[in-house]
């Protein structure tokens, strides 16, 4: 069972930044795929940045350039900087992880924070 809780968010001043972190109760191993996913009022979820188990990473073209997805897998934790943030950028952010099955023909396991706010002004 994994457990995940968000904190970093807060308000600030376009222009500014952040550093989102994702911790886990569990283990999350190089295996594990990693995402941060946003919601702003009014709109559907949204994939943001992505770490998947093969090591590479996706980006929304929305934030590319601006934001970094990280993770330290000794730490059980993941990380999203924000950089250049814009008031679009406005939402609750949350951490996602998936398990890989044990083998072909099961399913991922997804396991979801509870999401931390992010408020760019201006």
């Amino acid at each position: 069972q994994v457990q995940l809780v968000e904190s970093g968010g807060g308000l600030v001043q376009a222009g500014g930044s952040l550093r989102l972190t994702c911790a886990a109760s569990g283990s999350i191993f190089s295996g594990y795929a990693m995402a941060w996913y946003r919601q702003a009022p009014g709109k559907q979820r949204e994939l943001v940045a992505a770490s998947t188990s093969g090591g590479g990473t996706n980006y929304a073209d929305s934030v590319k350039g601006r934001f970094t997805i990280s993770r330290d897998n000794a730490k059980n934790a993941l990380y999203l900087q924000m950089n250049s943030l814009k008031p679009e950028d406005t939402a609750v952010y949350y951490c996602n992880a998936n398990r890989p099955p044990l083998q072909l023909g099961d399913e991922w396991l997804s396991y979801w924070g509870q999401g931390t706010q992010v408020t760019v002004s201006s």
